[in-house]
């Protein structure tokens, strides 16, 4: 067990320091890119100390890393989706709990152990406030991250026309899912070697090769992720539809003034084809009409019914079906989409067959063209 042990933590520290080194290396990195950087570096050096423990004691000391994981996830999150978010010396402030509870560990020497957790001893009060300090942490990072996530996934459709993999860094939340599942099977793990039902030697070993798991998963999409910020203007924030609703309640948007936003929208769109350009997003439409983004997306959601994909989406549709429809058109169905504004084969096909109902092809065939 020991010598396993002993491979995991000295793989676990060279992969981390590696993956740090290569995200480091980038030629367009980012600020996302230096935090995760750090944060690799903080997790190869964990796994460092962990072996550094069975060369001192023959066994590894309690572990402080998911005190580790809990905020520097929570801040990589929030550098990959706010275009506002700098680093700061006050965000290490957050480390504060890992790098407490890392050096009282070795000051009381609290070794690693489940199956001895509540024992009445001098170290009691350690693993009590050890286990407190890390569901703390757990419950308010978890909550804040998935609630980053959630309300950047919104705001997506509010800005682009096109959303692809790098904008909707759908691999953080499989992160969460695949993190709070970890914590999940600890907590039951912990629970049988606690109570004594089992004894389950293998926790560490359970613990750091999960880590090592993660070091693998953030060094390959670290080294990928190109991200395009959602940008922010005035009380253009993502909310429920109800949420929403009353917002808009309080809007200083005259009956006038959302009529001339949307007659300028939509002959906009009508008569010089923006969505024919890939890249459209708010922004764009923005400077084009002189109107500000809130004001845009405020008619777009509560007069038009409908958010910003959703509506230039249509008129890409509405543009692909006239040139199916045209049985002069030589042009092949991926062709088409391209032209018509979608940026992808997936994307074209997805969004087509949610608007219309049938595929392209189906389409096509349903018009007897073949």
């Amino acid at each position: 067990m020991e010598a396993i042990m002993e491979t995991i933590t000295w793989v676990g520290f060279s992969q981390g320091l590696f993956a740090a080194i290569l995200i480091m290396s980038k030629h367009d990195r980012t600020v996302a890119d230096k935090l995760l950087t750090a944060w690799l570096s903080l997790l190869a050096i964990e796994f460092l100390s962990c072996a550094i423990d069975y060369s001192l004691f023959g066994y590894p000391l309690l572990s402080s890393s998911f005190l580790l994981f809990n905020p520097a996830f929570y801040l990589y999150v929030q550098s990959l989706v706010d275009s506002k978010f700098h680093l700061k010396w006050s965000q290490l402030l957050h480390l504060v709990p890992f790098v407490f509870f890392k050096v009282a560990a070795y000051a009381v020497h609290e070794p690693f152990i489940l199956t001895d957790f509540f024992k009445f001893d001098s170290t009691l009060w350690f693993r009590l406030f050890f286990s407190f300090a890390s569901l703390v942490s757990w419950i308010f990072y978890n909550y804040y991250t998935l609630r980053t996530l959630f309300r950047h996934r919104k705001q997506l459709v509010n800005e682009f026309s096109n959303i692809e993999s790098n904008r909707r860094v759908g691999w953080l939340l499989f992160v969460v899912i695949f993190y709070n599942l970890f914590i999940f099977v600890s907590v039951i793990l912990a629970s049988l070697s606690i109570s004594g039902v089992v004894n389950l030697p293998l926790s560490p070993i359970y613990n750091y090769s999960t880590m090592l798991l993660l070091v693998y998963i953030f060094g390959f999409y670290g080294l990928r992720q190109r991200i395009k910020y959602v940008e922010q203007e005035g009380s253009n924030q993502s909310e429920s539809d109800k949420n929403k609703k009353e917002r808009y309640k309080q809007s200083l948007l005259t009956t006038e003034r959302k009529i001339e936003i949307r007659q300028a929208l939509e002959r906009y769109f009508n008569e010089k084809k923006p969505y024919l350009n890939p890249e459209l997003n708010m922004q764009m439409i923005s400077t084009a009409l002189s109107y500000p983004k809130y004001q845009i997306t405020e008619v777009l959601n509560m007069d038009i019914g409908k958010n910003f994909f959703q509506f230039v989406n249509e008129y890409r549709v509405a543009e692909v079906k006239r040139m199916l429809e045209n049985p002069n058109n030589l042009y092949s169905i991926e062709a088409i989409g391209y032209d018509c504004g979608f940026s992808s084969k997936s994307s074209f096909f997805t969004v087509f067959k949610r608007i219309a109902g049938l595929t392209p092809q189906q389409y096509r065939n349903s018009l007897g063209i073949s």
